[in-house]
């Protein structure tokens, strides 16, 4: 298991993240963002931010605050706190960094960001992506990866009750 230090070293704030990402595009690094709540982290999680780092060198998700999680999800979420979500991300090798965002939507964190890819679970269109047109007139592309089906959070939650 990675060392607390080096976990702690992956959860970035924003300004951290631009340096890195400034980094990452001088080594010539494909960059790929992703985010959501991963309220409770599930096999689905885990398979589409496979198939999101498959799409570049570098994984960044983005990660909705325990106050944004409850303005999008309800009054009973998050489940687990923003710090223990963000922890059990950064242990996962395939994500290179993550950051908080307490916005309802990551426009701001795409657009300090600009990622190259900006990855996006489920049946979206892509021009329907928060972040489509600002990732596209720079030069970057947007990718929509296969949901699991049968695997979500809302669908864990509803069971347990």
């Amino acid at each position: 298991m990675p060392s607390t230090k080096y976990i702690q070293a992956k959860i970035l704030s924003l300004d951290a993240l631009q340096h890195k990402a400034a980094l990452w595009r001088f080594k010539g690094m494909r960059v790929v963002f992703t985010n959501g709540c991963f309220d409770l982290l599930h096999l689905g999680h885990l398979h589409s931010l496979s198939e999101a780092k498959a799409l570049g060198d570098v994984l960044v998700v983005g990660l909705n605050t325990d106050a944004s999680v409850k303005r999008l999800k309800g009054p009973t979420r998050p489940i687990q706190d923003e710090t223990t979500r963000a922890e059990i991300l950064a242990n996962l090798l395939l994500v290179d960094a993550v950051v908080l965002f307490d916005e309802d939507t990551p426009l701001n964190l795409i657009q300090t960001l600009t990622p190259n890819v900006l990855a996006k679970g489920g049946d979206y269109q892509p021009e329907t992506i928060v972040g489509y047109q600002w990732v596209t007139q720079h030069g970057g592309q947007v990718a929509i990866v296969p949901l699991l089906e049968g695997h979500s959070t809302t669908g864990i939650v509803g069971r347990m009750a």
